[in-house]
């Protein structure tokens, strides 16, 4: 094979590489990925329209039809997604995390992690951190104000 041909066979290569460490099974939903590392999918709210998780690394961004707002379990925060939410999943942990703030204490805090303990997750916000069960998000929460769903505040 000529040296011209085979830098663009090692570039289409590279790129089918990447796609699939990005993207192993496109059947599986971002929902379907938090099940699969042990967290549960209410951490999502509905309206995941496309995801990507690099297996390698464990970055990942989850796209949104649009912002989002919810009322989180058990304290009823009211939480804010973008339509893009991004951060890192390795061992139980999703760090790095950006794209979820939540109103507390008369303030806007962002979620810069959370960790899987088991029955537990623990939310971090900066150096605070805040533990709540698992179970209180088993449940997908929809967006407030959205397709006539629970009314906006």
């Amino acid at each position: 094979m000529s040296p011209k041909f085979l830098l663009p066979l090692l570039s289409f290569l590279s790129l089918a590489l990447c796609t699939f460490a990005s993207n192993p099974n496109p059947s599986l939903t971002a929902y379907d990925e938090l099940n699969r590392t042990g967290f549960p999918i209410g951490l999502l709210p509905s309206g995941v329209v496309s995801y990507s998780l690099n297996l390698t690394s464990g970055d990942f961004a989850v796209d949104l039809a649009d912002h989002c707002r919810v009322t989180l379990p058990p304290d009823n925060y009211l939480a804010v997604y973008s339509k893009r939410v991004t951060g890192k999943l390795v061992d139980k942990k999703i760090s790095g995390l950006d794209g979820i703030r939540v109103r507390a204490f008369f303030r806007w805090w962002s979620i810069s992690a959370i960790r899987s303990t088991g029955d537990d997750l623990v939310f971090e916000v900066g150096v605070a951190s805040a533990k709540y069960p698992a179970k209180n998000f088993f449940e997908t929460p929809d967006c407030e104000g959205h397709n006539g769903k629970k009314a906006s505040s």
